[in-house]
């Protein structure tokens, strides 16, 4: 089957270079072989793409999705609240958006709506819109909020085990793979909150056992110890945040290594230190807040990390000040705050991300049999991960063997 060759190019696999390799054939969907170059692949192309030298490496996995969430590049928008129409068409170009900014992939930390990012996933699945591969979720319970920041409006699912269970019935029902639970508060939007538990354990248990029974994953938002430990008793997958965590937290992350997911979603601290507050908002609590969590972090992940926990980078993008379509800066982040290498930190949000979406086999690697989920880049990452935040060094983006921008003409 005649496919795509690229040559001249300098790999990342989604776990080191591949200094010996320049040139990687794909037929359908998949990456079929690599080699030195052009002349040595074993098979016809009906396509050879130059590389000019810059790096072919997998397409980025965003760990913390709200495709929701409405403000982006392209838009900013003052709160999360919008009319139903609205919303529906900032998601849908959001996920153009994330696409265009290299991210293939991404994991959904919860939506605004019961539905529609299922139906997003669907039009997306069936190339009836642009967008990344997506682990959709459903809503998920409005946070205890001061009213510093409208956090949007949500409709509470009712309070005990048996509500509990009946609501990740429903969003099975509906159709999302994750659903996420707000486990405790948050500071940065009502102080002392993070520190407040949402749910009971005979809750969070609960939901843990139904989705087991339903077949979907649970994501946590959990800053306190108590949080994570909740989490991980009821068996959560992904625990965003997780700042507060305490040592017997730590040493029940570490025996759940293999089990666990975590976040710490750094890019929405930095962008809240950074932001300039729009007219008619105090940020100065949040920032307070934001300037206490970065310092714990700098701690907690380094921790995470030697204790063999798996960290990704997703940075809670959408906010106002965080827009959809920063989220590269993520993998700057890692390596400025918490020690990591360009190379962990592409790793991180590449074979990593792959695990995390449950295609640990065919996604996140440029290996044959994998997904042709690739970026084309004019420049190396390795040398400077800032390269990746600029969409116009994006050369070319592959998704499953089809081309969402097409290279340069040669």
């Amino acid at each position: 089957m005649p496919g795509t060759v690229f040559f001249n190019v300098n790999i990342f696999d989604g776990s080191s270079s591949l200094p010996g390799l320049h040139a990687v054939r794909i037929e359908g969907d998949s990456i079929v072989e690599l080699a030195a170059d052009g002349a040595t692949l074993g098979g016809a192309a009906d396509r050879y793409i130059d590389g000019a030298g810059g790096t072919l490496m997998p397409g980025l996995v965003e760990a913390h999705c709200h495709l929701t969430w409405p403000s982006s590049v392209e838009r900013w928008v003052p709160s999360l609240s919008l009319p139903l129409d609205d919303m529906v068409l900032s998601t849908a170009r959001n996920a153009r958006i994330l696409l265009d900014h290299g991210y293939t992939s991404a994991y959904s930390a919860g939506a605004l709506s019961k539905t529609l990012e299922v139906t997003l996933n669907r039009f997306i699945q069936s190339g009836g819109l642009p967008g990344p591969r997506l682990i959709a979720s459903s809503i998920e319970r409005e946070p205890p909020t001061s009213g510093a920041f409208d956090g949007g409006r949500v409709d509470p699912h009712g309070r005990g085990p048996e509500a509990v269970r009946a609501f990740v019935r429903e969003c099975a029902a509906l159709g999302a793979k994750s659903v996420k639970f707000l486990l405790s508060g948050e500071d940065a939007l009502q102080p002392g909150s993070s520190q407040q538990l949402l749910y009971s354990q005979a809750e969070a248990n609960a939901a843990g056992d139904q989705a087991r029974i339903s077949g979907v994953w649970l994501a946590a938002h959990a800053q306190a110890a108590a949080a994570v430990k909740m989490a991980l008793l009821a068996r959560f997958r992904v625990l965003y945040h997780c700042t507060w965590a305490d040592v017997e937290a730590l040493d029940m992350m570490e025996d759940m290594r293999s089990e666990i997911f975590v976040a710490p979603v750094v890019g929405i601290v930095q962008a809240t230190l950074d932001a300039q507050a729009p007219e008619g908002i105090d940020l100065t609590g949040m920032q307070r807040s934001a300037a206490e969590v970065l310092a714990r972090q700098r701690e907690l992940i380094p921790e995470l990390r030697r204790r063999g926990i798996r960290v990704l980078p997703g940075g809670d993008y959408g906010f106002p000040f965080n827009p959809t379509g920063r989220n590269a800066r993520d993998l700057e982040l890692f390596v400025h705050h918490f020690g990591y290498t360009a190379r962990e930190a592409l790793e991180a949000a590449t074979r990593l991300g792959g695990e995390l979406m449950g295609m640990e086999h065919l996604l996140g690697r440029i290996k044959p049999g994998y997904l042709a989920d690739l970026l084309l880049v004019d420049g190396d990452p390795l040398h400077d991960i800032r390269v990746l935040q600029d969409r116009h060094r994006l050369r070319a983006i592959m998704k499953d063997g089809r081309f969402h921008k097409q290279p340069p003409a040669a």
